[in-house]
């Protein structure tokens, strides 16, 4: 069975090769594919991940133009040859150590999708700003709500989950709204959902997160408008 670690990047030069490095070297009773889709990075990134070319175990896609994490993702998504897909980002914000507890209940049989939260009781966590800690509360409350579920963290970046679930839909968020895309149409697939705590250091805006307010409304839309109006293939 084989993994696929899809991980998008943008302007990352400071982390990319540390990420790269901990994905390859963390043990899995799983084979790994890493695919690395750079979203069209100006700070020298590219020059960076040319000299992964040569590595078999990793597929490396150069987006022409800047999309947004979710085109990242979509281009990253049709290079998947794995069983299990787990979403990585190009930071240090989140640590691939955490794969063999994720990967757990899929191995086991128990769930279809598997996601990493931040702020389950185990896990190391960084104190994070007020705005932003319960942006991401309300955001996950707004989800439950409309899908029927019991989520603490539908922002998280690690969404794990069968590869197969790409064939039931088209994503077609480019940016951060992919997050509540994703769970929606996760949960009206009837998905068995599990939840299992991860570590978090996250990052300032002045270190280079990305993520902005008006992500957190158009979160709120894709919500809204791929629960009243999305229907599943099949």
């Amino acid at each position: 069975m084989k993994l696929s670690i899809v991980i998008p990047v943008y302007n990352e030069r400071d982390t990319i090769e540390k990420v790269i490095e901990k994905v390859k070297s963390v043990e899995i009773p799983l084979e790994k594919e890493i695919i690395i889709v750079d979203d069209c990075s100006k700070d020298g990134t590219r020059d960076i991940l040319m000299k992964y070319a040569s590595d078999p175990s990793i597929k490396i896609v150069f987006h022409r133009v800047n999309q947004g994490k979710g085109a990242a993702l979509r281009t990253g998504f049709k290079e998947v040859t794995g069983d299990f897909v787990i979403i990585q980002d190009a930071d240090l914000e989140y640590n691939p150590e955490d794969y063999p507890k994720l990967l757990k209940p899929l191995l086991e049989g128990r769930a279809d999708v598997v996601y990493g939260s931040r702020f389950l009781p185990t896990g190391e966590r960084i104190v994070t700003s007020f705005v932003h800690y319960y942006a991401n509360k309300f955001l996950t409350f707004l989800a439950n709500l409309f899908c029927n579920l019991s989520l603490t963290d539908m922002e998280t970046c690690y969404k794990v989950f069968r590869s197969e679930l790409l064939k039931r839909f088209e994503l077609q968020e480019d940016r951060f709204g992919i997050e509540p895309e994703l769970t929606v149409k996760f949960s009206k697939l009837r998905c068995r959902f599990y939840e299992v705590g991860i570590s978090y250091i996250g990052r300032s805006y002045e270190e280079g997160k990305k993520i902005g307010w008006k992500d957190g409304f158009r979160a709120i839309w894709c919500i809204v408008k791929y629960k009243l109006f999305w229907r599943p293939r099949g």
